[in-house]
């Protein structure tokens, strides 16, 4: 099948709209490749200091030539289970570096926040601001210059965005990622959501919301629902650098571990010293975010990666817009129901036929560029692909070419709706988006008289007064990042549903975020310019008629006069300090808006 003839025209609108800094930083990449394994130009002091603690044989290989040295870039710890897995991981590359001839060191480790940890709480502030601290970590690891591939171990919300962000700095170098997986299913997330729900409006106790909480997290791997974390692993693999069908096998099985030591042995294969050099500069190209858009519109992905995308591009000298996102939205089919888009989770998701058949099916579709590079080769055609052991031994055999489930993965030809799970919203209070796939039609028009709050924790106490009674568009502001670092808004996922659920018109609209498992309330998000830069949404007030139309992509507030108001100015010292906020002031101050990508770094 040709290329569908936008994906074509958006990916040469791209690449035009990035020629001034994409070809200066190829260029970059080819010096820096041209000069060859750092490790030959050290002095021998500073040989010493690289190799000192490692095991006699590897440092003598490092010392008198190598196939190669692997850097792993880890954010492991054990408080989060989608990265305690990667606890084990090391020692499986070392020793499958070994038996390449090659050797594998730890260059450094990178903090990874849980954000469902911090949902709701003041460390939520530095959420996604950890994305840039754990690409400048990385750089700081990777700055030692004594490795010829890397191995990125990260699954979550602003790691995996993190981590890419370094890889591309460092394009030079192949990256391979290497996924954790998803935890076994507990109970239905359906079932989960509805206790928040009693929990919020006081039918049950917290005792109850306990209990349903930790049989929804209950072990080691990603969480199941398909947020943010989730949307991570299926970027890496439709742009290419996770090896085919790796993402969603769960921790600890011998499929994973054998994937993780193929990771292993594909990064130092693609290394310069070998025949296929493969660096990442030359996978992360137009194409393969082009690849990754569609990607999160075929599947309903989270709202996070409209910002998260913008930077990892610009790490790659490419300049994406969230209109390349909506046109590609507009002819991109949605294909998944995965929660909370649907009642299965990743698991169902990936035993339905997953990636593989849903790439398949995309290529067929003309709505994939094949003709990329990847971490396997070339071509997006080897993602169509699923790992098997068979006998112990790692191949890669064709996939089903079907849906096992059409209740949770359908054909492009015939998909639970038309266009993506993404809309951009444009109108006089600024530019915004909304995940409209989990969104019941009859809901993505939402015109209603505003509640205006700076503060989520308001938005909680006016519910529990019973000051909710018509309907109502519910503005929090004052959420941008330079104003507190953008934190997501997800804890009032259950109020609001609450109130739609009685049969009232709601809608949310924020210069703030929401998580990768927003759900059916419409809620305009990322809002640019943000109110404490001016945005209009610091001049609307109580009672103002405001009107959120995903239908039609308008964000506008209808009462005259509105914006003639002077912009309000909040008292917002009390998000500068605690729990590590005041360490973070310089990044609020240098931050970019959401639609360039919310980073401090371009």
């Amino acid at each position: 099948m040709s290329l569908h003839a936008t994906i074509a025209r958006v990916t040469q609108r791209i690449t035009d709209r990035s020629a001034p800094v994409r070809r200066p930083y190829l260029d970059r990449m080819a010096r820096a490749r041209d000069e060859g394994p750092k490790r030959a130009h050290l002095t021998c002091g500073n040989q010493a200091h690289a190799y000192a603690a490692m095991p006699g044989d590897d440092k003598a290989a490092l010392a008198t030539g190598s196939a190669g040295n692997l850097g792993i870039i880890t954010a492991f710890n054990d408080m989060l289970s989608a990265h305690q897995p990667y606890e084990r991981y090391p020692e499986l590359i070392r020793q499958a570096a070994r038996a390449a001839g090659g050797t594998a060191q730890v260059a450094g480790g990178v903090p990874a926040m849980c954000d469902g940890v911090t949902q709701g709480q003041a460390g939520m502030e530095l959420s996604l601001f950890s994305r840039d601290v754990i690409a400048m970590a990385s750089a700081v690891a990777l700055s030692h210059d004594v490795f010829d591939s890397t191995v990125y171990l990260g699954v979550c919300d602003k790691i995996v965005p993190g981590l890419v962000i370094a890889a591309a700095t460092f394009g030079h170098l192949p990256a391979v990622f290497l996924p954790a997986g998803p935890m076994t299913s507990g109970i239905p997330n359906d079932q989960k959501s509805k206790v928040r729900q009693q929990f919020a409006t006081g039918e049950v106790g917290r005792d109850k919301l306990m209990e349903a909480e930790m049989a929804s997290y209950h072990g080691p791997g990603t969480c199941t629902f398909y947020g943010t974390a989730n949307t991570n692993q299926m970027l890496m693999e439709f742009m290419g650098l996770h090896l085919p069908g790796s993402s969603f096998i769960n921790p600890n099985t011998p499929l994973r571990d054998a994937l993780t030591v193929e990771g292993a042995r594909r990064a130092m294969a693609i290394s310069a010293l070998g025949n296929q050099y493969t660096p990442v500069c030359d996978v992360l190209d137009e194409r393969a975010f082009v690849n990754g858009i569609v990607g999160l519109n075929a599947t309903g992905g989270s709202t996070n990666l409209l910002i998260h995308l913008i930077a990892m591009a610009r790490a790659a000298g490419i300049i994406l817009d969230w209109e390349d996102f909506a046109e590609i939205s507009d002819v991109t089919p949605l294909m998944a129901r995965v929660y909370p888009n649907g009642l299965a989770d990743v698991n169902h998701f990936h035993a339905a036929g997953g990636l593989g058949y849903m790439i398949g099916e995309l290529l067929e579709a003309g709505l994939l560029h094949d003709d990329t590079r990847t971490i396997a080769g070339d071509g997006l055609g080897r993602y169509t692909q699923e790992p098997k052991l068979i006998d112990g031994e790692l191949v890669w055999a064709e996939g089903s070419g079907e849906t096992l489930n059409d209740k949770i993965l359908r054909p492009a030809s015939d998909p639970f709706q038309p266009t993506g799970g993404v809309r951009r919203l444009r109108g006089n209070l600024g530019t915004g988006v909304m995940k409209v796939s989990a969104v019941a039609p009859e809901r993505h028009v939402i015109e209603a008289p505003a509640r205006v709050f700076a503060d989520q924790e308001d938005v909680k106490r006016a519910f529990k007064a019973g000051e909710f009674t018509t309907d109502t568009v519910v503005v929090v502001r004052f959420q941008g990042p330079k104003a507190n670092g953008m934190p997501e808004l997800h804890s009032l996922t259950p109020v609001l549903a609450v109130l739609q659920d009685k049969g009232l018109r709601v809608a949310l609209v924020t210069d703030g975020r929401m998580s990768g498992a927003s759900g059916k309330v419409p809620s305009a998000i990322h809002v640019s310019p943000e109110a404490l830069d001016g945005g209009p949404l610091a001049r609307i007030a109580d009672g103002d008629l405001v009107r959120v139309d995903a239908a039609s992509g308008k964000l506008d507030v209808l009462t005259p006069g509105a914006l003639d108001r002077p912009v309000v100015r909040p008292d917002l010292s009390q998000n500068q300090h605690g729990t590590g906020r005041d360490l973070f002031s310089a990044f609020r101050a240098n931050v970019g808006a959401a639609e360039a990508g919310a980073s401090p770094l371009f």
